[in-house]
């Protein structure tokens, strides 16, 4: 399975790709999505979508897992990711990747088996989940690549209850 996860924001968008064939995840590819602050908001998005749109194409990702946003005290950062999430998961479906969110808890609990992790504790995790020796920075890189992580832990489970919906 090769997993593209999203950290999604409209100044800084996490992405880190994982694959996993045998029993050990393995890092493909890791970066951040940046755009301007000083740039209007449509051109923002407009380069966020052109850089997803290129490593979808370049990666060819079976599944974009996101964050999802659950809550944030300041609305014009919460409006901001729920447009980056909105142009993550259309330029996913268009190219027929499967999309699947996860709320952070989801993806503390996935990687670090607890729900009150710390950043850097998440951080710590996903190094020694895919045996990263140096720092992930931004921290939106760690952060991607959890949600990647996330849903790598997750699959089985949303293929058996799949596989039971159809009987």
């Amino acid at each position: 399975m090769f997993v593209l996860g999203i950290d999604p924001g409209l100044s800084r968008c996490g992405y880190g790709c994982v694959e996993q064939r045998s029993r050990r995840p393995r890092p493909v590819v890791a970066g951040v999505i940046t755009t301007a602050p000083e740039h209007p908001v449509p051109r923002r998005l407009a380069e966020l979508q052109a850089e997803v749109r290129s490593l979808i194409i370049e990666h060819r990702p079976d599944v974009v897992a996101i964050e999802r946003v659950l809550f944030q005290v300041n609305v014009r950062t919460a409006m901001g990711v729920g447009q980056a999430s909105g142009i993550v998961m259309a330029e996913a479906a268009a190219a027929g990747c499967d999309v699947i969110e996860y709320s952070p808890n989801e993806i503390k609990m996935a990687v670090a088996g607890y729900g009150g992790a710390t950043k850097d504790q998440m951080e710590r995790m996903v190094q020694a989940l895919l045996e990263i020796g140096q720092p992930l920075r931004p921290v939106d890189v760690a952060d991607a690549l959890a949600v990647a992580l996330c849903h790598l832990a997750q699959a089985p489970t949303l293929a058996a209850v799949a596989g039971r919906g159809r009987s």
